[in-house]
């Protein structure tokens, strides 16, 4: 178990590997570069954003299509907008994506339009969503050392002895990175906009 555990940190290098990546695609679609740079981020995203457009559009294929190919429009447009210091591209993505998933709900005529407080739930979820990523984000940008307690602590559930065991640390140790790993965490996030 604990050789598991030991390989854990590769899976964020790689995590942020992916996100550098994604940002230099951004980049690039703000540079201009519509077939590299989009065609790899359409690859990516264009079937999450098609099961999401299924979701906030009520089951409407042809909405849903046709908020794959307006998301990835105003990706474009809005390239030069991201910011990977606030969120993630999957975020910048997605906001874009539910922005025109109401846009295009809006459109209906209005006898075939929704309720409008359904559309409002489906936004409550997607803030968790965003909210999830950012934290997600953030964390990766911690210090390893700081990364690995947080994720023993709440992905594993294990206690502070356990954790000491497993890093073969001293308990104050994990004490005193927790903490500050706590710190460091609210410290990213409040730079992303979430203030816990």
């Amino acid at each position: 178990m604990m050789a598991l555990i030991r390989r854990a940190p590769d899976v964020p290098a790689r995590a942020s590997a992916d996100a550098e990546h994604e940002a230099r695609l951004v980049s690039g679609a703000a540079g201009g570069d519509r077939d590299l740079a989009m065609g790899e981020l359409y690859d990516r995203y264009a079937r999450r954003v098609y099961g999401f457009g299924l979701r906030q559009l009520h089951n409407d294929a042809s909405l849903a299509e046709e908020l794959v190919q307006e998301t990835f429009v105003r990706l474009w447009r809005s390239a030069a907008r991201f910011d990977p210091a606030r969120g993630s591209v999957s975020s910048f993505v997605f906001t874009i994506a539910r922005n025109t998933a109401v846009d295009l709900h809006r459109r209906k005529p209005r006898g075939q339009r929704e309720e409008l407080g359904e559309l409002a739930a489906h936004g409550d979820a997607f803030e968790q969503l965003i909210t999830s990523l950012t934290v997600r984000d953030a964390l990766q940008a911690l210090q390893p050392a700081f990364r690995e307690v947080l994720e023993l602590t709440y992905d594993q559930a294990l206690s502070q002895g356990q954790i000491a065991e497993t890093l073969e640390v001293p308990v104050g140790t994990v004490k005193s990175r927790t903490y500050y790993a706590m710190r460091a965490l609210r410290d990213e996030l409040v730079q992303r906009g979430v203030h816990a």
